[in-house]
């Protein structure tokens, strides 16, 4: 169902992990997943987030493939390799068949071609993040 939004128990925001260097696409994803009910932790560069300590506590990462410094796909082996297990998604420009392949290999849920409307990629997120939130809840 479009627009839908997460509502995890006794008020508590899930926090969701955004990597996105350009600063208007950041923002704008930005208030679409606060719509939605998430803690949303955004960062202009994956440095910044890979340095945060609470980054263990996310539900869900969603990321852009190019960055500045790096790709989405490196930073999400990074929190893997870091104890990091949510669900992530990717959105890029540059979406092949290999890119897919390897995003979802390295662990992605889903790939997102821009531009994507966001309420789908919303609903995405609340999806995967409804289901683990809910067990881990109980």
């Amino acid at each position: 169902m479009s627009g839908e939004t997460f509502e995890p128990s006794a008020g508590e925001r899930p926090r969701l992990l955004l990597v996105e260097d350009d600063a208007a696409v950041r923002r704008s994803l930005q208030l679409l997943f606060r719509a939605r009910g998430f803690d949303v932790r955004a960062y202009a560069r994956s440095a910044a987030l890979l340095a945060d300590p609470s980054v263990r506590d996310a539900c869900c990462f969603v990321a852009d493939y190019s960055l500045d410094e790096t790709d989405g796909i490196e930073v999400l082996v990074n929190l893997k390799n870091r104890g990091w297990s949510g669900p992530a998604v990717l959105f890029t420009a540059c979406a092949s068949n290999d890119l897919i392949e390897r995003a979802l290999a390295s662990g992605f849920s889903q790939v997102f071609e821009k531009p994507f409307q966001g309420h789908a990629l919303g609903d995405v997120v609340v999806r995967l993040t409804g289901e683990r939130w809910a067990a881990a809840q109980s």
